[in-house]
């Protein structure tokens, strides 16, 4: 797994950002931004900016569940059209059923 900033750095190169750029979304100077990207240790509120710049959010994943997560990122990313079936149909029926395995009951 990258490092959060390579991730962060990943992520604005996906969006064909430049650093310049971070500065219009986030409003922190290029300089600034260079900084964090580079060798930074911001603060949490930093962070929800920059994440809220590169139209993305901050989540802490259970360690037990970070292969699932990786798993259905993986898929996804692999499927051309979007979310595979599975994934549909799961989002389906958690739109039926919003409550469905909140306890962590299987069904």
């Amino acid at each position: 797994m990258n490092s959060l900033l390579e991730q962060i750095k990943t992520r604005r190169v996906a969006l064909a950002l430049k650093q310049h750029d971070m500065m219009l979304r986030v409003g922190i100077s290029r300089q600034q931004y260079q900084r964090l990207e580079s060798k930074g240790n911001p603060r949490l509120d930093t962070l929800e900016l920059i994440a809220k710049g590169l139209k993305s959010e901050l989540l802490l994943i259970p360690q037990e569940k970070i292969n699932a997560v990786l798993a259905v990122l993986a898929e996804d990313s692999t499927t051309p059209g979007g979310p595979s079936q599975s994934a549909k149909k799961k989002s389906e029926s958690l739109a039926d059923d919003p409550w469905q395995g909140l306890l962590g009951e299987n069904e």
